[in-house]
Protein backbone atom coordinates (compact mmCIF):
# COMPACT_ATOMS: atom_id res chain seq x y z
CA UNK A 1 0.00 0.00 0.00
CA UNK A 2 2.82 2.38 0.74
CA UNK A 3 4.02 4.67 -1.99
CA UNK A 4 7.11 6.76 -2.46
CA UNK A 5 6.02 10.41 -2.46
CA UNK A 6 9.28 11.49 -4.06
CA UNK A 7 8.21 9.73 -7.27
CA UNK A 8 5.13 11.96 -7.55
CA UNK A 9 5.02 14.95 -9.85
CA UNK A 10 2.23 17.46 -9.27
CA UNK A 11 0.15 17.99 -12.39
CA UNK A 12 1.13 21.36 -13.86
CA UNK A 13 -1.28 24.27 -14.04
CA UNK A 14 -1.66 23.96 -17.82
CA UNK A 15 -3.17 20.47 -17.33
CA UNK A 16 -6.19 22.16 -15.74
CA UNK A 17 -6.42 25.19 -18.02
CA UNK A 18 -7.31 23.21 -21.15
CA UNK A 19 -10.68 23.64 -22.83
CA UNK A 20 -11.87 20.02 -23.07
CA UNK A 21 -13.27 19.06 -19.66
CA UNK A 22 -14.28 15.62 -20.92
CA UNK A 23 -10.71 14.86 -21.98
CA UNK A 24 -9.39 16.10 -18.63
CA UNK A 25 -11.88 13.88 -16.76
CA UNK A 26 -10.63 10.87 -18.73
CA UNK A 27 -6.98 11.78 -18.20
CA UNK A 28 -7.43 12.16 -14.43
CA UNK A 29 -7.99 8.39 -14.20
CA UNK A 30 -4.85 6.79 -12.79
CA UNK A 31 -3.56 10.03 -11.27
CA UNK A 32 -3.03 10.29 -7.51
CA UNK A 33 -5.08 12.57 -5.27
CA UNK A 34 -3.01 13.62 -2.25
CA UNK A 35 -4.09 15.49 0.88
CA UNK A 36 -1.86 16.79 3.64
CA UNK A 37 -3.90 18.29 6.48
CA UNK A 38 -2.37 18.80 9.94
CA UNK A 39 0.61 16.65 8.90
CA UNK A 40 -1.66 13.70 8.06
CA UNK A 41 -0.75 12.52 4.57
CA UNK A 42 -3.24 10.44 2.60
CA UNK A 43 -3.13 9.48 -1.07
CA UNK A 44 -5.27 7.45 -3.45
CA UNK A 45 -5.41 6.67 -7.17
CA UNK A 46 -8.36 8.13 -9.09
CA UNK A 47 -10.53 5.42 -10.67
CA UNK A 48 -13.82 7.24 -11.43
CA UNK A 49 -14.56 10.78 -12.61
CA UNK A 50 -17.41 12.84 -14.06
CA UNK A 51 -17.07 15.88 -16.33
CA UNK A 52 -19.36 18.91 -15.95
CA UNK A 53 -19.36 21.16 -18.98
CA UNK A 54 -20.27 24.49 -17.39
CA UNK A 55 -22.85 26.92 -18.70
CA UNK A 56 -24.24 24.63 -21.43
CA UNK A 57 -24.55 21.54 -19.21
CA UNK A 58 -27.90 21.19 -17.42
CA UNK A 59 -26.24 18.89 -14.84
CA UNK A 60 -23.71 21.57 -13.86
CA UNK A 61 -24.15 23.93 -10.90
CA UNK A 62 -23.05 26.67 -13.30
CA UNK A 63 -25.65 25.92 -15.99
CA UNK A 64 -26.70 29.15 -17.68
CA UNK A 65 -23.67 30.87 -16.09
CA UNK A 66 -25.40 30.75 -12.70
CA UNK A 67 -23.09 32.47 -10.22
CA UNK A 68 -23.58 32.07 -6.49
CA UNK A 69 -21.26 32.22 -3.48
CA UNK A 70 -20.94 28.45 -3.80
CA UNK A 71 -20.21 28.30 -7.54
CA UNK A 72 -18.00 31.40 -7.79
CA UNK A 73 -14.82 29.30 -7.53
CA UNK A 74 -15.85 27.50 -10.74
CA UNK A 75 -15.66 30.80 -12.61
CA UNK A 76 -12.04 31.29 -11.62
CA UNK A 77 -9.05 29.74 -13.36
CA UNK A 78 -8.65 25.98 -13.55
CA UNK A 79 -6.52 24.21 -10.97
CA UNK A 80 -8.58 24.99 -7.86
CA UNK A 81 -10.68 22.77 -5.60
CA UNK A 82 -14.47 23.13 -5.63
CA UNK A 83 -15.96 21.32 -2.63
CA UNK A 84 -19.70 21.44 -2.03
CA UNK A 85 -22.14 19.85 0.37
CA UNK A 86 -24.57 17.29 -1.04
CA UNK A 87 -27.77 16.33 0.86
CA UNK A 88 -26.36 18.28 3.80
CA UNK A 89 -23.92 15.46 4.61
CA UNK A 90 -21.48 14.60 1.83
CA UNK A 91 -18.57 16.89 0.96
CA UNK A 92 -17.92 16.39 -2.77
CA UNK A 93 -14.52 17.23 -4.24
CA UNK A 94 -14.32 18.69 -7.75
CA UNK A 95 -11.42 19.90 -9.84
CA UNK A 96 -12.04 23.27 -11.54
CA UNK A 97 -10.79 23.34 -15.15
CA UNK A 98 -10.53 25.72 -18.12
CA UNK A 99 -9.81 29.46 -18.03
CA UNK A 100 -11.40 32.25 -16.01
CA UNK A 101 -15.15 32.70 -16.57
CA UNK A 102 -15.59 29.21 -18.08
CA UNK A 103 -16.99 27.17 -15.17
CA UNK A 104 -15.91 23.63 -16.01
CA UNK A 105 -15.32 21.04 -13.29
CA UNK A 106 -14.57 17.35 -12.80
CA UNK A 107 -16.11 15.43 -9.88
CA UNK A 108 -13.85 12.77 -8.36
CA UNK A 109 -16.24 9.87 -7.69
CA UNK A 110 -13.94 7.06 -6.54
CA UNK A 111 -10.31 6.43 -5.65
CA UNK A 112 -8.15 3.46 -4.66
CA UNK A 113 -6.22 3.99 -1.39
CA UNK A 114 -2.42 4.07 -1.63
CA UNK A 115 -1.10 5.82 1.47
CA UNK A 116 -2.45 6.65 4.92
CA UNK A 117 -5.05 3.89 5.08
CA UNK A 118 -5.00 3.87 8.90
CA UNK A 119 -5.90 7.57 8.92
CA UNK A 120 -8.62 6.99 6.33
CA UNK A 121 -10.15 4.30 8.56
CA UNK A 122 -10.11 6.67 11.55
CA UNK A 123 -11.76 9.47 9.54
CA UNK A 124 -14.50 7.20 8.22
CA UNK A 125 -15.04 5.23 11.44
CA UNK A 126 -14.37 1.96 9.63
CA UNK A 127 -12.55 -0.92 11.26
CA UNK A 128 -11.10 -2.70 8.23
CA UNK A 129 -10.10 -1.75 4.72
CA UNK A 130 -12.54 -2.82 2.03
CA UNK A 131 -13.67 -1.21 -1.19
CA UNK A 132 -16.40 0.84 0.48
CA UNK A 133 -13.72 3.04 2.08
CA UNK A 134 -13.27 5.31 -0.94
CA UNK A 135 -16.09 4.24 -3.26
CA UNK A 136 -18.43 7.11 -4.11
CA UNK A 137 -17.64 10.83 -3.94
CA UNK A 138 -18.81 11.33 -0.35
CA UNK A 139 -16.49 8.58 0.84
CA UNK A 140 -13.57 9.96 -1.18
CA UNK A 141 -13.74 13.25 0.69
CA UNK A 142 -14.37 11.66 4.09
CA UNK A 143 -11.40 9.29 3.80
CA UNK A 144 -9.08 11.99 2.47
CA UNK A 145 -10.23 14.61 4.99
CA UNK A 146 -11.66 17.03 2.40
CA UNK A 147 -14.37 19.47 3.57
CA UNK A 148 -16.22 22.43 2.12
CA UNK A 149 -13.77 24.73 3.91
CA UNK A 150 -11.12 23.51 1.45
CA UNK A 151 -13.00 24.93 -1.53
CA UNK A 152 -10.78 27.43 -3.32
CA UNK A 153 -7.49 25.72 -2.42
CA UNK A 154 -5.02 25.69 -5.30
CA UNK A 155 -4.05 22.24 -6.55
CA UNK A 156 -0.43 23.27 -6.93
CA UNK A 157 -0.13 23.94 -3.21
CA UNK A 158 0.62 21.22 -0.65
CA UNK A 159 -2.70 20.68 1.16
CA UNK A 160 -4.56 19.10 -1.77
CA UNK A 161 -2.90 18.22 -5.06
CA UNK A 162 -3.08 15.70 -7.88
CA UNK A 163 0.07 13.97 -9.02
CA UNK A 164 1.39 11.69 -11.74
CA UNK A 165 3.61 8.78 -10.71
CA UNK A 166 4.01 7.51 -14.27
CA UNK A 167 1.25 4.91 -13.92
CA UNK A 168 -0.64 4.50 -17.20
CA UNK A 169 -4.11 3.12 -17.76
CA UNK A 170 -4.62 1.52 -21.16
CA UNK A 171 -7.41 3.07 -23.26
CA UNK A 172 -9.05 -0.38 -23.36
CA UNK A 173 -9.37 -0.26 -19.55
CA UNK A 174 -11.37 2.99 -19.63
CA UNK A 175 -15.14 2.97 -19.99
CA UNK A 176 -17.30 6.04 -20.64
CA UNK A 177 -20.90 5.99 -19.33
CA UNK A 178 -23.66 8.50 -18.50
CA UNK A 179 -23.25 10.30 -15.19
CA UNK A 180 -24.93 9.13 -11.99
CA UNK A 181 -27.77 10.94 -10.22
CA UNK A 182 -28.33 13.73 -12.75
CA UNK A 183 -31.70 12.64 -14.14
CA UNK A 184 -32.97 16.22 -13.76
CA UNK A 185 -30.62 17.26 -16.58
CA UNK A 186 -32.84 15.80 -19.33
CA UNK A 187 -30.86 14.91 -22.48
CA UNK A 188 -27.65 16.06 -20.80
CA UNK A 189 -28.05 13.21 -18.28
CA UNK A 190 -27.35 10.77 -21.12
CA UNK A 191 -24.01 12.27 -22.15
CA UNK A 192 -21.07 9.83 -21.70
CA UNK A 193 -19.25 12.11 -19.28
CA UNK A 194 -18.46 9.55 -16.56
CA UNK A 195 -15.21 7.62 -16.81
CA UNK A 196 -14.29 4.49 -14.90
CA UNK A 197 -11.40 2.05 -14.75
CA UNK A 198 -12.99 -1.23 -15.83
CA UNK A 199 -13.02 -3.93 -13.18
CA UNK A 200 -11.74 -1.70 -10.38
CA UNK A 201 -13.52 -2.69 -7.14
CA UNK A 202 -13.63 0.89 -5.86
CA UNK A 203 -15.78 2.17 -8.75
CA UNK A 204 -19.22 3.32 -7.55
CA UNK A 205 -22.60 2.77 -9.17
CA UNK A 206 -22.84 0.91 -12.46
CA UNK A 207 -19.66 -0.88 -13.46
CA UNK A 208 -20.50 -0.76 -17.15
Amino acid sequence: MDHNLSSLNKLPEDFYLRKDVVKIARELLGKILVTNFDNILTAARIVETEAYNGAVDKASHAFGNRRTNRTEVMFGEGGFAYVYLCYGIHHLFNVVTNVKDTPHAVLIRAVEPIMGVEDMLIRTGKKILDNTLTRGPGNVSKALGIHTRHTGLHLLDDEIFIADDGFKIKPSQILATPRIGVDYAGADALLPYRFIVKGNPYVSGKKG
